[in-house]
């Protein structure tokens, strides 16, 4: 079956390069559509889409851009029009598959648009920056980085060879086809390894009454990505047992999610059941990367790798007053369950994390500033990891789903 393939690139400095991955398609039995987002000059090969309707759809002109010379709010222009093109042909599934091909410039204009893209969709990047960190191109979408080992500078043996595995990726995920017309509704759910108990349990208990759960680890980029499968409108529902993210966004640890964590599943009505699991504690690297601000607080070495650092009462209250205004803003049902007796592993008595006031200062400010009207808060007597809050929690999420 054929395919298409959108190409993205600047085709008045990339034009040979192109229209070699253009050929390589066509050779192929696809259809490849050339997207130009060029802007210093006249493209080398003819595009389908042409730079100046790029630069329409960002509502300006080349002309304009030319004009300005900044490079980086011509680059942010292009992007930006670029990716209204794509969604506007995607809705009519005009294309199977992106590729884009170039070096920091075209690298951030590509993945700028692929990221805009929907998880599955087939997104190839040939890049010089794909050695290097990848995170600012990938964010979290399933974009495939492959490292153009040369500079996207002309042919030659090494580039044609790169370009031509790349077309072979692009092409081969394009005629992948994998029907969704048997799986059950999907529910996402977030863990870290002191809350895995719950969350086994909770996925347990909704598999078996037909679910599918898909388990985001709260790393931030877990969290990231959770988020984007709901805009996206995969989830049916969310068990969002592990809202930790939250700490390092607010303290400053490592593994924070952005501070639009928790907004997906309000915004699209996607029914949550939201718990405060893990909010004991913040996310550093060795012991010896934890700042000196930090240096008095109660520290717990989880392995070589991962410090784990305390939430303070404080802390907690400002995690409980910034929860509550995220749910409060929900459009859809939303529920809050409180584990009165501990929110990890390690927040039990006798563990390193057992703060009751902590604690207490969390659950005290998620009460007060809490709509009742919008937001049903749930509080039971037991600890995160017990079967009872997980059952509990499962048995009000599947009562959404049905509702």
């Amino acid at each position: 079956m054929s395919s298409t393939i959108l190409l993205i690139g600047t085709l008045d400095t990339k034009g040979e390069e192109f229209a070699f991955a253009r050929d390589q398609i066509e050779a192929r039995g696809h259809t490849a559509v050339l997207l130009d987002v060029g802007v210093l000059g006249a493209p080398t090969v003819e595009p389908t889409i042409p730079a100046h309707e790029v630069a329409k759809a960002a509502g300006t002109t080349l002309e304009a851009l030319r004009e300005a010379n900044d490079r980086g709010a011509a680059m942010d222009a292009m992007t930006e029009g670029a990716t209204a093109i794509a969604r506007e042909r995607l809705d009519t599934h005009a294309f199977d598959a992106v590729l884009g091909l170039g070096g920091s410039g075209n690298t951030a204009v590509a993945t700028g648009v692929m990221r805009a893209l929907p998880v599955g969709l087939p997104k190839v990047m040939v890049s010089t920056m794909a050695s290097g960190d990848t995170a600012p191109y990938v964010g979290a979408k399933d974009i495939t980085m492959m490292y153009s080992v040369v500079d996207i500078a002309g042919l030659n043996r090494i580039a044609r060879q790169v370009i031509g595995n790349a077309v072979g990726a692009a092409c081969g995920m394009a005629e992948q086809s994998i029907s969704a017309a048997d799986d059950k509704p999907l529910v996402a759910a977030t863990m870290f390894g002191v809350t895995t108990p719950c969350v086994t349990a909770v996925r347990n208990h909704l598999e078996e009454e037909g679910y599918e759960v898909v388990t985001f680890h709260a790393t931030g980029s877990g969290g990231r990505a959770m988020e984007g499968l709901i805009e996206d409108g995969f989830i049916a529902g969310v068990a969002d047992i592990t809202t930790t993210e939250w700490c390092d966004e607010l303290v400053g640890g490592v593994l924070s999610a952005g501070p639009t964590r928790l907004d997906a599943a309000g915004q699209t009505g996607t029914p949550q059941v939201v718990s405060v699991g893990a909010l004991d504690m913040v996310n550093f690297g060795p012991v010896d990367t934890v700042p000196d601000a930090f240096q008095e607080r109660t520290l717990y070495q989880h392995n070589a790798q991962v410090t784990l650092m305390r939430t303070t009462p404080e802390e907690n209250a400002e995690l409980g007053r910034i929860l509550a205004e995220k749910l409060n803003a929900a459009t859809g049902p939303t529920v809050l369950m409180l584990p009165l007796r501990g929110v990890s592993m390690i927040d039990a008595p006798d563990e390193p994390f057992h703060d009751p006031a902590a604690d207490a200062a969390l659950f005290d400010a998620l009460r007060e500033h809490i709509n009742p009207t919008s937001v049903e808060l749930v509080e039971v007597d037991a600890h995160i990891n017990d079967k009872a809050f997980a059952n509990a929690l499962a048995t009000r999420l599947i009562d959404l789903l049905d509702g």
